[in-house]
């Protein structure tokens, strides 16, 4: 009977105590514990990159970033963190002017020049690169495509199984901004080859999936009947193979360790694509790795996204 009363946690940070509790900080303007959240991060990239993405979304609507930058001026730490929050912010003057609708380029310019003054600071972190991928999709025709080139290298240099730097790029070139389906799954399929047992990128191809779904979504907006034949989107032949190639590859070379909490999202993706699959034997492995650590996204795309985990993990071919 326990199983019956689940109920899925959305927790914004997936289970970072340590990052919840810096964020308190940035509440009441303190940027103390932000420095000795990430000194105590060290390299360890996943973490890293998953701590200081949050916080910069935190830092956005405030000034805590910049009063620590003002006194420490040459913190890589503090400049890593400035270049994020500069991201972020332009991302949410974007998302608020609405899709097609240009934004300053100053401010596009701006977050691009903090990320190379971030990346001279932190020579070895490759999370200032990740935000010049991210903030080069706001400008209206991209980059030139060897400046794009070069900051790929530069990551992945730094960090060559990054997800996150990966996910940018698939978002980069993905319809929905300067590409086609095609070069965004062909992207996808070849991180995914050379990705090593156990490394995550094999998930790219859910991400792809999804993000092929919000195009097709967007599009779909006030036109009657446009979404006829997307039933078979998540489990046609070949997308059902696709969850059980990154399954094959990922979680069954995945080391035997507690999830973390940078994992969460990933893991989130996979589960959903191998509930809409019907692949209950996968799915019911996945929701007992995952146990109640849940994301609104890609649920949400295709539902409420409580009901849905929860109707998914109750139903009795998804328990193993």
């Amino acid at each position: 009977m326990a199983r019956d009363r689940f109920k899925p946690e959305f927790d914004p940070d997936c289970g970072d105590a340590p990052l919840t509790s810096a964020k308190q900080d940035i509440v009441i303007g303190r940027w103390q514990g932000l420095r000795e959240l990430l000194r105590t991060t060290g390299p360890a990239w996943l973490a890293r990159g998953h701590r200081m993405r949050l916080l910069a979304q935190a830092c956005a609507s405030t000034s805590t970033a910049e009063s620590w930058l003002a006194a420490e001026p040459h913190s890589g730490d503090a400049l890593v963190l400035r270049a994020a929050t500069e991201t972020a912010r332009a991302f949410n003057l974007a998302i608020a002017a609405g899709r097609g609708v240009p934004i300053d380029l100053n401010r596009v310019d701006g977050a691009v020049m903090a990320c190379l003054q971030a990346a001279e600071a932190y020579v070895d972190d490759p999370t200032p690169w990740i935000s010049l991928i991210a903030v080069a999709r706001l400008y209206p025709t991209g980059v030139r495509r060897q400046e794009l080139g070069r900051w790929w290298d530069e990551l992945h240099a730094r960090d060559p199984y990054s997800v996150e730097g990966h996910l940018q790029v698939l978002h980069y070139y993905s319809a929905r901004w300067h590409g086609t389906h095609g070069v965004m799954y062909d992207f996808a399929r070849d991180a995914a080859g050379v990705a090593p047992p156990g490394c995550a990128l094999p998930v790219l191809v859910q991400f792809a999936r999804v993000e092929e779904f919000r195009y097709i979504l967007e599009g779909a907006k006030g036109q009657q009947g446009s979404l006829t034949g997307v039933s078979q989107h998540w489990n046609h032949d070949g997308a059902v193979s696709d969850v059980r190639r990154t399954w094959q590859r990922w979680i069954t070379g995945r080391p035997d360790v507690p999830v973390e909490p940078g994992e969460v999202h990933q893991l989130n993706h996979l589960t959903h694509a191998a509930c809409h699959a019907g692949v209950p034997d996968i799915t019911a492995s996945l929701f007992r790795l995952l146990g109640r650590r849940a994301t609104r996204t890609p649920w949400s795309y295709t539902g409420d996204p409580e009901k849905q985990i929860t109707r998914w993990h109750n139903n009795p071919k998804h328990r193993a």
